[in-house]
């Protein structure tokens, strides 16, 4: 069985059990969180929503909160002695799949 949910402006296919990194939820660690818009369900039959399936969700377990690996950014105009080094690190929410409903 697994589901497509939509978080943090991305789609995710899921199965239970699944540990995923999505973006940032306000969420602590070790707490539960629900995923309601699921875009499509496969188990005995497979259901697609127009847009979002009726009634369906995804339980999640929150394991961690971080920060992703540093990503370097240099700006650099030439002939214009010019140049600008910036560092950027995304943060994460680290969850584990317990139940999909639907």
């Amino acid at each position: 069985m697994f589901a497509i949910i939509v978080t943090g402006g991305k789609q995710y296919k899921v199965q239970e059990g699944d540990v995923i990194f999505v973006e940032k939820l306000d969420v602590a660690e070790g707490e539960s969180v629900k995923f309601e818009e699921v875009l499509a369900v496969s188990g005995e039959t497979f259901v697609a929503g127009k847009p979002t399936v009726e009634g369906a969700y995804v339980t999640a377990n929150v394991l961690k909160n971080g920060k992703g690996k540093k990503i370097h950014i240099l700006k650099y105009k030439a002939k214009k002695d010019s140049k600008k080094k910036i560092g950027h690190r995304q943060p994460y929410t680290k969850v584990q799949i317990e139940k999909i409903f639907g």
